[in-house]
């Protein structure tokens, strides 16, 4: 017996020796994980500034879980990976599952008319679908799209009011023809909800998935409510950080209300690939690209953009919402999840690239880099043009020295660093750009492509551009008289200051811009393709202002004088 045991013992040893080395190798190969990981992360999200949570997991274990930078710039919190962050468009998948959850039990069909829940409703003679809806194919207008709609963010909405705000806009296209992102579109699913289930959206959700999973700290985002370690969101302003403006959180609705944390997106992501919520024949229909009309693939399914990083299959989303950006990221078949949730939004520490650096990583595989190129003028000169997509929208392309700008007319200007003559993609933006030669080597449109979602195709018009705005010299003593407030609507407020020799306009919770004058009453801006004139009755008092951007003219009226 006692050499039976000994020997028992001997064997465990043995083989306690044998696996010890792969342990260790193990753990180092984590370690060494980590690192890359964090040094990625903390590049970008520095300790003095709004910052980063992550969550990274393999095969439902996580191996990386970290907070970056700041929560609180006031009081000097740092970020915590357990701090509550908005969710932004990451909404859109739960309300898409419990749409699933719904059509599983029965309650609805998703080739279901809308109109069958939501009677009253315009469709325009068009038949739109439950599955229209969920993959951005509907054709409705986008109302967070319409310039109308951005001095309303402080007003409280009630479903039927922000239904309200898109019903009668004319179709973009006809239902299934063509894809387009479409916030609209999922304040009516939201509505769907409702009607069927009998509950509010956010009592759906808290009651049918938070609850039952043990997502603690995930709720719709009442801002009235006492939320443990919810933290405050930061753009950027002149000279440094400031607040984000505030949004009533009853606008984004069942496209964007959520917040949550990364630790609870992963109880999320767990129960949605195991078929905790819904049965696998539902979520293969929500993983599967809607194919358009024309057979193209619109890169969404139900919630979800599909795509693919290097081979490797993805089913992801981002979101955006006043001081914050997220991104969230599977590739189930690889036993991949990672989310990163930051409290800023500014373009340069967007977290979709710095998800695929890490998804990267894990895999082994090396990100491959865009490398920028030196071109000659006569190899820009030709780009140079107005390029018109199918919805008749305009996109720029301008030269600037050795530099190309690509901008949407009413929208910013972003510049474009070249691959190769053709090639090319945004600084800080994961969009490529490429150019479309005849066989004559004219330059005939352009393509424009993100790592998901269908190309926009652009055919080069012989439009001569803008005119580029030349700033004239104007005596600054005139810009006293512009000084003052200006009601553009109830809540939503222009305000012009002068500042030394400058003039200074600061909508209510954006940053400052400098207006540059073109005459003694007209002024452009040159961050965005905007102009500003002021309006002056028969004494010469200045009494409002238009503000002409994005094909639309707004008229605001002088409210207050300093």
């Amino acid at each position: 017996m006692k050499k039976h045991s000994f020997f028992l013992v001997l064997a465990a040893v043995l083989s306690l020796a044998s696996i010890a080395p792969a342990l260790s190798a193990q753990m180092a190969g984590r370690e060494d994980l980590a690192k890359k990981i964090d040094a990625v992360i903390s590049e970008v999200y520095k300790p003095d500034q709004p910052g980063a949570a992550i969550i990274v997991q393999k095969d439902g274990k996580t191996v990386f879980r970290s907070g970056y930078g700041m929560a609180d710039l006031e009081l000097g919190v740092p970020i915590a990976p357990d701090m509550v962050f908005r969710l932004g468009s990451i909404t859109k998948q739960f309300t898409a599952v419990s749409i699933l959850m719904l059509a599983q039990e029965g309650k609805l069909g998703l080739q279901d008319e809308i109109t069958k829940f939501l009677p009253d409703y315009p469709t325009q003679g068009r038949k739109i679908t439950v599955e229209h809806l969920l993959t951005h194919t509907s054709g409705i207008q986008s109302y967070t799209d319409m310039p109308e709609w951005l001095p309303l963010w402080r007003k409280d909405f009630s479903v039927k009011e922000l239904i309200d705000l898109f019903k009668d806009k004319p179709m973009q296209f006809e239902p299934g023809e063509r894809w387009a992102y479409n916030n609209s579109g999922y304040i009516l699913l939201g509505a769907i909800i409702e009607k069927v289930s009998g509950e509010s959206y956010e009592q759906f959700v808290d009651g049918h998935i938070f609850k039952p999973l043990g997502m603690k700290d995930s709720y719709y985002g009442n801002t009235e409510r006492i939320i443990p370690r919810r933290i405050p969101g930061y753009q950027m302003g002149k000279g440094g950080f400031v607040n984000a403006p505030y949004l009533s959180m009853t606008q984004p609705y069942a496209a964007g209300s959520l917040i949550s944390t990364v630790d609870d997106l992963a109880i999320w992501s767990e129960a949605v690939f195991s078929g905790e919520l819904v049965k696998k024949e539902w979520l293969d229909r929500a993983f599967t690209a809607y194919k358009l009309k024309n057979g193209e693939s619109s890169g969404y399914g139900f919630g979800w953009f599909i795509s693919d990083y290097q081979g490797h299959r993805t089913i992801e989303h981002g979101g955006g919402i006043n001081g914050f950006s997220t991104y969230e990221m599977a590739l189930p078949d690889d036993g991949i999840f990672l989310a990163i949730l930051t409290n800023s939004t500014i373009a340069a520490r967007n977290p979709e690239p710095r998800a695929v650096t890490v998804a990267g990583l894990i895999l082994g595989i090396p990100e491959p880099e865009g490398k920028p190129v030196s071109l000659a003028a006569k190899d820009i000169d030709p780009l140079a043009g107005v390029y018109v997509d199918d919805r008749k929208e305009e996109r720029y392309i301008t030269r600037e020295g050795g530099t190309l700008y690509s901008q949407r007319r009413g929208q910013g200007r972003y510049e474009l660093m070249a691959e190769s003559p053709t090639e090319f993609f945004f600084k800080d933006n994961p969009s490529r750009v490429r150019f479309i030669k005849d066989a004559a080597g004219a330059v005939t449109g352009l393509r424009v492509w993100a790592r998901y979602g269908p190309a926009q195709i652009y055919v080069k018009t012989d439009k001569p551009l803008p005119a580029p705005r030349k700033e004239v010299s104007v005596d600054p003593k005139i810009f006293d008289r512009y000084a003052g407030d200006y009601e553009l609507n109830p809540g939503f407020t222009i305000t012009i200051l002068r500042r030394g020799d400058k003039l200074i306009s600061q909508a209510t919770g954006q940053p400052e811009v400098e207006l540059f004058p073109e005459s003694e009453t007209r002024f452009f801006l040159k961050a965005v393709d905007a102009q500003v004139d002021f309006v002056k009755d028969e004494s010469g008092r200045v009494t409002g202002l238009v503000l002409h951007q994005g094909g639309m003219d707004l008229p605001a009226k002088k409210t207050k004088a300093p």
